[in-house]
């Protein structure tokens, strides 16, 4: 079939297999360019749970061909058929998985909701049985809902303030105009669920399983990805819901670190505003971004998905020394609640008084000079391999990719296969 993006506002409904692949491509030969991991400290197995888009796919690619090492990936995707497009996620996996293998690179992936005890114990088999250990475990998930696994109840998160409404501007990148957006307080019920959905629960339960099914190196790292973002938008994320949440979550990584001290240890890892899946959902977000990719951009500052990973593996966790170190013994240095800052950039005091200033300035008629509206828009369709420079998006191409070698968790959708004719 030929593709088209199917826009539903600013969100696209459906997926190019051929532009994720280019995109996923890109994000390799950007890592192939620097130098690897140093080989005494490098990881040499790797889980990432949520590792089909965002900072857990750029994770996944950074620690695949800058350490060559072998990663597991759990995620809840969709496959194409013959009639209809997977999903975005299900075509980066597809991709990756295929150029590892060309490299050598072990490449699995158990598809099922990253919530259930059976996708956790599954995955924990699935190391013992392939791996033996994991020494970096990557917690990457961002979703709308959660069934708890103990009481079946279903967890909805909320995107919204506490206390009171907050009113901000907005960006609507389908019809490149800025408006006004307020965003309604929480109830209590609403604040608890989210931090059920987006909090360190899960992280946790993650990993007692693999704990207790011996599979974690004596020097494990687990890593989560949190985010605190501009303090004049702080009632649409960090002093609201998802700020709740991120609380929780960097605390059970501060419980974790204690346990698996003194040879493992557990971050969390404060990153920058990107354009991502759940970014865009996220109100005010939209504005703010448009305006800090311009400001960045102009500065020299500009970070995606993939360098920001990257940073992360080779200044942080796995830096560069004259003499070797495990993974345990090396303390990266972190702010005083035990978080590790690769937000640095976009919190520079510059750069943020003067994202004020044209947050304030902003409207649909200066949004073209003060931001970057159509890089955001072309961000925003790459997410979904869409707009990929070298990809003929005039020709037929066939929506069934394969994810070879994969394990489904009993509920994931099943994988069409094309019948081959008879010769």
């Amino acid at each position: 079939m030929i593709v088209t993006p199917m826009l539903r506002g600013a969100l696209c409904a459906n997926a190019h297999p051929d532009g994720c692949a280019e995109r996923v491509r890109r994000d390799i030969a950007y890592v192939q360019r620097r130098p690897e991991l140093p080989g005494t400290d490098r990881p040499r197995s790797v889980l990432v749970v949520g590792g089909s888009a965002g900072l857990g796919l750029a994770t996944r690619i950074a620690v695949s061909f800058g350490a060559r090492a072998a990663t597991l990936n759990v995620c809840l995707e969709s496959p194409g058929t013959p009639t209809r497009t997977g999903t975005a996620g299900w075509y980066n996996t597809a991709a990756l998985e295929k150029e590892s293998r060309r490299a050598g690179l072990y490449a699995r992936t158990v598809v099922g909701d990253a919530f259930s005890d059976e996708a956790k114990d599954r995955t924990a088999r699935t190391i013992r049985e392939d791996l033996g250990t994991v020494d970096l475990v990557v917690y990457s998930v961002a979703a709308p809902r959660r069934t708890d696994p103990e009481t079946g109840q279903v967890r909805r998160s909320a995107l919204k303030t506490l206390g009171k409404p907050f009113t901000a501007k907005t960006f609507d990148s389908s019809t490149g105009t800025v408006g006004l957006a307020t965003v309604e307080p929480a109830s209590d019920d609403e604040v608890r669920d989210t931090v059920a959905v987006m909090g360190g629960d899960d992280w946790r339960r993650w990993m007692d399983t693999l704990g207790r099914a011996g599979v974690l190196a004596p020097d494990v790292t687990t890593l989560a990805f949190s985010y605190i973002g501009n303090a004049a938008l702080a009632p649409t994320y960090r002093a609201g819901t998802l700020g709740r949440a991120k609380e929780h979550l960097e605390a059970t990584g501060r419980i974790l670190d204690a346990g698996l001290r003194p040879g493992g240890r557990a971050l969390t890892a404060v990153m920058r505003a990107m354009v991502t899946q759940a970014s865009q959902v996220i109100p005010a977000q939209t504005l703010y971004t448009v305006v800090l990719g311009q400001v960045m951009s102009e500065l020299g500052l500009q970070e995606g998905p993939i360098e920001q990973a990257h940073r992360l593996l080779t200044e942080q966790l796995y830096p560069r020394t004259d003499h070797g170190m495990t993974a345990g013994t090396h303390r990266p240095t972190t702010d005083g609640l035990g978080r590790l800052r690769l937000d640095d950039l976009e919190l520079r005091p510059d750069v943020q008084a003067e994202v004020d200033r044209r947050l304030g300035l902003a409207d649909s008629a200066t949004i073209g000079q003060l931001g970057a509206p159509a890089s955001y828009r072309a961000e925003s369709l790459a997410l979904n391999g869409f707009g990929l420079p070298g990809v003929d998006y005039a020709a037929d191409t066939d929506p069934v990719r394969e994810l070879f070698n994969h394990v489904r968790v009993n509920g994931a959708p099943a994988v069409a296969r094309r019948r081959v004719p008879r010769s």
